[in-house]
């Protein structure tokens, strides 16, 4: 199950870095910065829905454990219906929504006004990124990692075929870039629901919208979902802090540190392969009350997840310069990434168990444990950054997300045998 995961996974920051590849090489920092900016921007909003995915899995998956088809169909339309109402009201509101990022990112005007025209094309692809989002975490609930596995291939071949005919072909620069995404974005949905469809559309007549919008299951799911919000809106805080704290210190910076995120999300992404895995057969195991199956997942997903860290903590160390200058050719950005480069080597080591407890909780569906450590870690990462920054700049930024990281980790393993083995008796 990990392995078509990883791949689906591995895809999005291979985009991301095609995208950052795409303008490092058409334009200067300023490109670099306008596409960190633009990605903080959708990561500010799409973060914030991050439970059609994660909390669709880990319902679906109790019931696929259980053997409630009928409750699972249920799941996949209370997260589709809440993906369009939200997308419709994040188009409405895109101008507030990019007048607020304008007033909190402080940059150059060249760099925000570029990322604000990506930022203006991209929210028209809202409707299908939520709704793939909700699809995504239906699929790994049902145990079918090998559905998003298809869908991110092709969303992603057509995401790079097209934003380098747009913005290289036919020289639209950073708005082809935008326009490949939306294209490609509506690719995957058509390609996710036609999937849909070929397996499981014999079970489209017992879909009943009436028992789907039941106010008691619709009122679980929220409070579920609320909490997912929270730690959601801590991941913004940390992850949109990082680029603009960047930005303050120069364009240099913003582009070194663009860099060296590259690297980690790279990372993350393989980890959140295994992390879905994870989802996927923990509430698998917890619906079908195999307490055995349960402990026996956890400790495959742990195992594995250190054999990849340390191939990754590997590969930078030898490898790193080639990979940055693989998303950009100006030595003058690579250079001033290499002179932070050693928390890139650190990153993977401290944070792997982090990704890996995501999705341990999220199958086991322990909300308030996930809240309650991302709130502790969240705190532990604004209270260390003022006193680092006041004296390492930079260092002291790259040390305090790693504490984000290690705090993340350490509190849910902690807590596990609480939140996720309990729920299963013996």
């Amino acid at each position: 199950m990990a392995l078509p995961n990883i791949i689906t996974n591995i895809t999005v920051p291979l985009l991301g870095m095609v995208d950052l590849a795409i303008v490092g090489h058409i334009g200067d920092e300023c490109l670099i910065g306008a596409i960190a900016l633009g990605t903080m921007i959708f990561n500010l909003i799409y973060w914030n829905f991050g439970f059609l995915r994660i909390g669709t899995s880990g319902f679906t998956a109790q019931a696929y454990g259980a053997g409630n088809i009928a409750e699972s169909l249920r799941v996949l339309v209370r997260a589709l219906f809440i993906a369009l109402v939200s997308a419709v009201l994040l188009i409405a509101l895109q101008q507030p929504i990019a007048l607020l990022s304008k007033t909190i990112v402080k940059s150059g005007d060249d760099v925000m006004n570029l990322a604000l025209k990506y930022f203006y094309i991209r929210i028209w692809a809202a409707p299908a990124t939520l709704g793939l989002y909700a699809i995504k975490g239906w699929f790994i609930g049902m145990q079918n990692a090998k559905y998003p596995m298809f869908v991110a291939i092709v969303l992603n071949v057509v995401n790079v075929l097209c934003s380098l005919a747009f913005a290289v072909g036919l020289k639209m620069g950073i708005a082809g870039v935008a326009i490949g995404t939306v294209v490609a974005q509506y690719s995957g949905l058509v390609m996710a629901v036609a999937l849909w469809f070929k397996k499981y559309g014999t079970l489209y007549a017992e879909i009943n919208l009436k028992s789907c919008l039941v106010f008691s299951e619709m009122k679980r799911f929220f409070s579920v979902n609320g909490d997912i919000f929270i730690r959601s809106i801590c991941m913004i805080a940390v992850f949109t802090f990082i680029p603009a704290v960047s930005a303050s210190m120069g364009n240099m910076v913003l582009a070194a540190n663009t860099l060296l995120m590259q690297l980690f999300t790279l990372f993350s992404y393989v980890m959140d392969g295994f992390a879905y895995a994870g989802e996927s057969l923990v509430g698998r195991f917890i619906g079908a009350k195999d307490k055995y199956s349960l402990k026996l997942s956890i400790k495959c997903l742990l195992r594995w997840g250190g054999l990849l860290t340390l191939i990754f903590t590997v590969a930078y160390f030898f490898f790193g310069r080639d990979i940055l200058s693989l998303l950009t050719n100006d030595n003058n950005v690579i250079d001033a990434a290499m002179e932070f480069f050693v928390w890139s080597l650190v990153v993977p080591v401290a944070g792997f168990s982090a990704f890996l407890f995501d999705g341990i909780y999220v199958g086991a569906i322990a909300s308030k444990s996930m809240r309650n450590v991302i709130v502790a870690a969240t705190a532990a990462f604004f209270l260390a950054y003022f006193p680092l920054y006041r004296f390492l700049g930079n260092d002291g930024l790259w040390i305090a997300f790693l504490l984000f990281l290690v705090f993340r980790g350490g509190l849910m393993w902690l807590n596990m045998n609480k939140a996720v083995i309990k729920q299963v008796k013996d």
